[in-house]
């Protein structure tokens, strides 16, 4: 409806300047309209409009870097069409081939560039943030803040934010505020929990859509390989029935914070944190990282098959089974290079399976 409203207003404005103007002007002006813009074909142009800037200064602006050569027909269009009202304020990619009158249409559209942010799945808060402060496309309004302000600023000032943000790529036009896509991704992490949730097997042994997010975490950071995540949710579902301890290495590295350097030595293992399963039963009391939906999904439809134990062979999957002595084997073929007499007592595996 608006296209054709503004196709009949510049039917107005040729007939006005073909009467006041003439033929040939008539033609002039027809041919900037619907000409295209003088452009490198090869390159794009990024061209700002800031909040509040009349149509003249537009015009006279394009005209300055050479991509109209008739500002004042630019002007009249813009008017007589009531589109010099309507322009919005941004930053703008003016592409070889476009004409006067889509760019026209463009500056009403608001069609400004788009930048992105992704956030990727297995990130912890702090990483969220640091991605969010280095990108230059961002007003940036919570440095110096805590996790806790950041929270009360987005309106959840008892929640922690761990977990809470869902991992995307989000799209956002060049000076949106952090805070505005922070609460993007965490009403979306939200939705996709809620859905998820309602969704889910009966019979877990989980309490709340909060302990499927903090168990989704910590299978998200425990397997890079899509067909696991089942499983190793299964592993550790049957755990928490049984009253085992998790006894997952990524917990531990969340709570050792920046003391951990790389390595998990055995010492690590026994020094307990709230966060680390090898000493503490139960889930870990918030999530250690942003999960992917198919974490989550993985969480709340566990592959059960008995197994209490898994260990990486080393090129990122797993070995899995259902007895201490069956696990034991495992750790010497792939973690101890065939040596059972490295095996400890209480071994240290990777991951579930420490008893």
């Amino acid at each position: 409806m608006a296209r054709r409203r503004r196709k009949t207003w510049l039917a107005g404005l040729f007939v006005l300047v073909v009467s006041v103007g003439g033929g040939v002007t008539a033609a002039d002006f027809f041919r900037f309209l619907h000409s295209p813009v003088n452009l490198d074909p090869d390159a794009e142009l990024v061209f700002m409009i800031d909040p509040g800037t009349p149509v003249r200064r537009i015009a006279e602006r394009l005209a300055a870097r050479d991509v109209i050569d008739r500002p004042l027909y630019f002007r009249a269009t813009a008017r007589f069409t009531g589109d010099a009202r309507r322009i919005q304020a941004g930053e703008y990619v003016l592409e070889p081939g476009t004409t006067p009158y889509r760019m026209l249409e463009k500056f009403v559209r608001g069609d400004v560039k788009q930048y992105r942010l992704a956030v990727i799945p297995g990130w912890t808060f702090d990483e969220v943030l640091a991605a969010l402060e280095k990108h230059d496309a961002i007003a940036h309004t919570l440095e110096g803040l805590s996790p806790e302000e950041i929270m009360a600023e987005l309106g959840y000032p008892e929640q922690h934010p761990e977990g809470r943000f869902f991992p995307d790529t989000y799209q956002f036009p060049r000076g949106r505020k952090d805070r505005e896509l922070l609460a993007r991704a965490y009403e979306r992490m939200e939705k996709v929990l809620a859905e998820e949730w309602k969704d889910r097997t009966e019979g877990l042994p989980l309490e709340s859509p909060y302990e499927a997010l903090i168990l989704a975490s910590i299978v998200e950071r425990e397997t890079g390989v899509p067909e696991e995540r089942a499983r190793i949710a299964g592993v550790f579902v049957e755990r928490l029935e049984r009253g085992m301890r998790l006894q997952t290495d990524p917990t531990v590295i969340y709570g050792m914070g920046d003391e951990y350097e790389g390595d998990i030595r055995y010492r690590d293992l026994r020094e307990d944190t709230p966060y680390n399963t090898y000493t503490r039963s139960g889930l870990t009391p918030t999530p250690i990282a942003m999960p992917s939906r198919a974490a989550i999904h993985a969480a709340l439809h566990p592959d059960r098959r008995g197994d209490l134990y898994f260990v990486s062979t080393g090129d990122g999957r797993h070995v899995f089974s259902e007895t201490l002595e069956e696990h034991n084997k495992a750790v010497v073929k792939y973690q101890l290079d065939g040596d059972a007499s490295r095996l400890r007592g209480n071994n240290q595996g990777d991951g579930a399976g420490d008893e």
